[in-house]
C-alpha cells in the first residue's frame, strides 16, 4: 500500500544514510522500522500484564526445589554460583 506521511528533514536524512548503509529501499526501511516498532509496544503490552498479575497475587514464597535446580543446572552448564 502507498501512503504519504511528514517527517522532519533530519530525521529523512538520517533514514536514507541508514537504508543505504543497510543496502534497503527506503520503503523497506520504514515497513522494518514500523514492524519492530510494533512488536515492541506488543511486547511491552504482555509483560505489563505479566506484572500485574504477578503484582495482583501478592509475593510468593522462594520455591527452593525450583532454586536448587537451577543452581544446579547453571553449576553443569559452567556457572560460577
Amino acid at each position: 500500500m502507498k501512503t504519504a506521511v511528514s517527517i522532519p528533514d533530519d530525521l529523512f536524512q538520517q533514514a536514507e544514510k541508514l537504508a543505504q548503509e543497510l543496502d534497503l529501499s527506503r520503503s523497506a526501511l520504514y515497513a522494518k522500522a514500523l514492524k519492530e516498532m510494533l512488536e515492541r509496544i506488543r511486547d511491552d503490552a504482555i509483560t505489563a500484564q505479566i506484572n500485574a498479575a504477578i503484582e495482583a497475587n501478592g509475593p510468593q514464597e522462594p520455591d527452593h526445589f525450583a532454586r536448587r535446580a537451577a543452581f544446579l543446572m547453571a553449576k553443569r552448564a559452567g556457572g560460577d554460583w
